[in-house]
């Protein structure tokens, strides 16, 4: 029983350690949420300025605190069950564990080139977006009316006239994307804003498409932002996410800080993680609305 606490003990030390080194790097350096705390709406917001392998090193650490909290938080709940036990009268000995590896293998000097596409556990999720909302079919289907009449499970052409007419197919940055006119102008100060701090992730990133009017699989009639041409898939390489597990590729933790600061809504918010998925928040759309761009 001696043991569990300095198991406990070593842990907590190094979570202090990490946070330390973190916030020494944000202060010195600039961190990768940094932009999170700029205003979210901020058309002159150019995003962090950090070179890629310090952004890089500040989401491994940030990914290796998570692990860590996560263990302490094992062990407590462990301590409690051991506790309740034996104040049962129950004999039993503490459960013995394997000590938790790292979260991101590390082999030699940092890999840029490969990091960027490493999977990773998404810290603290369901925060992620802060205040931003998703908007909802009601909403958009208030807002901007249906994208077609009839609506089935495969991706059809836009009938709305009045959205028809603010489609815009263009390239975008690295991708090529079929989206509203105001969202592409988003899209793009985003993307500036990537290419101008970290060249090296932006080169990298691919699309999984945007524009596709159908209903949400599993429902009848219900449409989502990709419907309207308000949101795209993103993903490093080509390799796409897998949906629901809670993790995502390193590259798109940090490309998400860019997003929400611009007013996106990150997918990896949902309560079925989707990160491969940005679109704009209810919050940007009722700005454009007031604005008289939508």
């Amino acid at each position: 029983m001696r043991i569990i606490p300095l198991i406990i003990g070593a842990i907590s030390i190094l979570a202090v350690g990490l946070l330390g080194l973190v916030i020494y790097l944000v202060v010195s350096q600039g961190g990768p949420d940094q932009a999170s705390y700029e205003p979210i709406f901020d058309p002159n917001e150019t995003g962090t300025s950090v070179d890629s392998a310090a952004r890089i090193e500040l989401e491994v650490l940030r990914q290796q605190m998570d692990a860590v909290q996560a263990r302490l938080a094992e062990l407590e709940a462990r301590i409690a069950s051991i506790d309740a036990r034996v104040g049962a009268g129950y004999p039993g000995t503490a459960p013995q564990g394997e000590p938790p590896s790292d979260l991101i293998p590390r082999d030699g000097p940092n890999q840029i080139i490969d990091a960027y596409a490493q999977v990773v556990l998404i810290a603290n999720r369901r925060k992620v977006n802060k205040l931003l909302e998703v908007p909802s079919p009601s909403f958009l289907e208030a807002t901007f009316g249906r994208p077609r009449e009839a609506l089935s499970d495969q991706c059809q052409s836009m009938t709305n006239k009045k959205m028809s007419a603010m489609l815009v197919l263009e390239e975008v940055g690295p991708i090529r994307v079929n989206m509203l006119q105001p969202a592409v102008d988003s899209l793009k100060r985003v993307f500036e804003n990537v290419r101008k701090t970290d060249p090296d992730l932006y080169a990298r990133i691919n699309t999984a498409g945007s524009l596709c009017v159908r209903q949400i699989r599993g429902t009848r009639g219900r449409t989502s932002s990709h419907s309207y041409g308000l949101a795209v898939d993103l993903n490093i390489d080509g390799h796409l996410d897998t949906l629901g597990d809670g993790k995502t590729q390193l590259g798109l933790t940090i490309l998400a800080d860019f997003f929400i600061t611009e007013g996106w809504f990150w997918g990896a918010g949902f309560s079925r993680e989707d990160s491969m998925h940005f679109e704009i928040s209810r919050q940007m759309i009722e700005q454009w609305v007031a604005e008289g761009k939508v």
